[in-house]
């Protein structure tokens, strides 16, 4: 690395030969430029999300993000759109395309690149063999966008309520509280689960409401609920977005209670650990304990593939929301749970025809924890901080529709 970073000190004391280790290359007849290497050229802090498929970076004066098979990405605070979608590719780099964001990079850093399509590179100065292009400036690829694609992008698009989640405008939130009634949920010391998501989800669907939201509520009151109706009452609202509340649990003795601590989101999407497949196995059972003795506690791979296949035009936003949760969630009180994120089979989250998260908001099974989600203020940050993550949702998709042409 010291080697490196002294190669590319000279590269911009000289400035007389390329950027090291910038590499590009034709992706479905695109050119791309792989961001590991570019955020390392330009001395940029990179961060790549696995779970959420996101990658920023971050410099003193610059900032730029992509999540991976999505069109568009931000930088410097804009949204821009792409012509080819952020790929991640078998050996875990980040590819984006080059028209549209090299000529973001030329403004934010006033510097001139080039694309050396001999040495699939990006150069810093005009290559000189005719097999090799200038990628166009700011200014010129801003003429090269016709007059409606300026347009579309200033205009309000009509909001078909119709079309599917995540597509459209985020208006109608669904908070699931999880567990109810005759299912108490995990217990700690002295609360129950139960009590606990419920009175958070009256915290939050109060907050979101001032914020302009519709909101519906699985139960309102101490009743149990059927796991498997639990999003079919998300369909039949038509809703936009679906936030299960639950409160995490850990077996153990005190000495193990005490050291597992904090905030976790989950995505539906095969279990990476063991951990993640325990925990929705816990969660999963209630169906079976009181209801539907039929219900299953583990998604078989064969199930997995159907299900991807059913709910992928979800996944992606269901990624970005979790993202805002990760961001909001860590300017609270209470840390997160490993990288925060993760992602299982939870059934509560399977039949939801929109993007879905399941919140885990800390241990109920730590006395810290369990004592702050019982408490007043405790539960009045919890709301705050996942509204503030429905809002930041809200202008990410409203922001991409404003891109969108037809």
């Amino acid at each position: 690395m010291k080697t490196i970073a002294l190669f590319l000190c000279s590269i911009f004391l000289l400035a007389t030969i390329s950027f090291a280790n910038t590499e590009a290359k034709k992706i479905d007849s695109a050119w791309m430029l792989e961001m590991n290497s570019f955020a390392e050229s330009q001395k940029l802090t990179a961060d790549f999300k696995l779970i959420e498929k996101h990658f920023s970076a971050k410099g003193k004066n610059f900032k730029c993000s992509f999540v991976v098979g999505l069109s568009y990405f931000s930088v410097q605070g804009k949204v821009i759109p792409l012509s080819h979608k952020t790929v991640l590719d078998e050996n875990g780099k980040v590819w984006v395309p080059v028209q549209e964001a090299l000529p973001e990079f030329e403004k934010a850093f006033n510097v001139k690149f080039y694309l050396d399509s001999a040495k699939s590179q990006i150069t810093t100065q005009a290559p000189k063999t005719e097999s090799t292009a200038k990628i166009q400036s700011s200014s010129s690829v801003a003429k090269s966008i016709s007059s409606s694609s300026l347009k579309a992008s200033t205009k309000n698009i009509p909001d078909d309520r119709s079309a599917k989640a995540g597509s459209r405008e985020v208006r109608t939130i669904i908070i699931d509280p999880g567990h109810g009634g005759k299912d108490p949920g995990a217990q700690g010391l002295k609360s129950n689960e139960k009590d606990i998501v419920l009175a958070v989800a009256h915290k939050l669907k109060a907050d979101l409401e001032e914020a302009g939201f519709e909101v519906k509520l699985t139960r309102d009151k101490d009743v149990f609920i059927e796991l498997g109706e639990r999003p079919n009452l998300a369909n039949k609202w038509n809703g936009d977005l679906f936030i299960s509340l639950h409160c995490n649990a850990i077996e153990g003795d005190s000495i193990k209670h005490r050291k597992t601590k904090g905030y976790h989101f989950y995505v539906l999407r095969a279990p990476e650990s063991e951990e993640d497949k325990a925990i929705a196995r816990r969660e999963n059972k209630v169906a079976a304990l009181y209801g539907d003795k039929k219900a299953k506690t583990d998604i078989s791979p064969i199930e997995w593939i159907k299900i991807q296949a059913s709910l992928e035009v979800y996944q992606k936003n269901s990624f970005n929301f979790t993202e805002k949760l990760l961001k909001s969630f860590e300017k609270g009180s209470t840390k997160r749970l490993g990288q925060g994120a993760g992602g299982a089979g939870f059934m509560v989250l399977v039949g939801a025809l929109m993007p879905a998260t399941l919140v885990e908001l800390g241990f109920i099974t730590n006395p810290d924890d369990e004592a702050f989600m019982n408490s007043e203020a405790g539960q009045k940050e919890l709301s705050g901080l996942i509204k503030n993550a429905v809002e930041a949702y809200r202008e990410g998709v409203h922001a991409y529709r404003e891109t969108l042409t037809h």
